[in-house]
């Protein structure tokens, strides 16, 4: 069993990891965390101890296979309940984050289980996020960020890299959804915005946007 507080950081070190291939950190660990240097110290410390991470000063910090397992529990819990917050209690997907960051840390493996049979066994989270397997598996897609396209291409909106609730809203106000078909008109130079297409209607973007919003090509 570990705290909530070790769930966390090992949430955060296995996102941060996909960042920092030479290892987390305290200081990104820190900010991730939005805590004090030391304390994240003492916190790696404790893992450490529980041998969940690999630490060696100046090289960062590194999730054993322990620590990556737990880690990925946590993860799904949290999608899950995300799926079920969204397509059973019909909360918006910029609503369910803070919800899910209180049920992740809910121990029972047998729930977890029944909630992902429940719901179908769902492959992605309501923000498009892969869901992992009771095996810890997570599914590959081909994916690209709307900015990686080019003119005339086309592509399905399958996910967000930022999930915060403003650009949610905004996706939502400009009718961006997952499962959305998004054509690029044009690319503009000077600031690297785009002009897109969704159904019949033309929306132009800035590169902040462009970034944040993955998409499956189709041509």
């Amino acid at each position: 069993m570990f705290s909530l507080s070790e769930e966390n950081y090992l949430k955060a070190i296995f996102h941060l990891e996909k960042r920092y291939s030479g290892g987390v950190s305290t200081n990104a660990l820190a900010e991730e965390m939005e805590t004090k240097a030391s304390s994240v110290t003492d916190m790696v410390k404790k893992l450490s101890d529980k041998e969940l991470v690999k630490y060696r000063k100046y090289q960062g910090v590194h999730l054993s296979d322990k620590g990556k397992q737990a880690a990925i529990e946590v993860i799904r819990k949290h999608r899950l309940w995300e799926v079920f917050l969204v397509e059973k209690l019909n909360f918006s997907w910029d609503e369910v984050h803070d919800i899910a960051e209180q049920l992740e840390h809910i121990k029972s493996e047998k729930l977890t289980d029944e909630l992902d049979k429940f719901l179908g066994h769902p492959k992605r989270d309501p923000h498009g996020d892969p869901i992992p397997d009771s095996d810890g598996n997570f599914r590959i897609s081909n994916k690209l960020l709307l900015a990686d396209l080019n003119e005339g291409q086309s592509g399905i909106c399958v996910g967000v890299k930022d999930s915060s609730t403003e650009f949610l809203r905004y996706l939502d106000k400009n009718g961006i959804t997952l499962g959305k078909p998004i054509k690029v008109v044009q690319r503009e130079e000077y600031d690297e915005s785009l002009l897109i297409r969704i159904n019949a209607d033309d929306l132009r973007v800035s590169k902040s946007i462009s970034t944040n919003l993955f998409i499956k090509p189709t041509e």
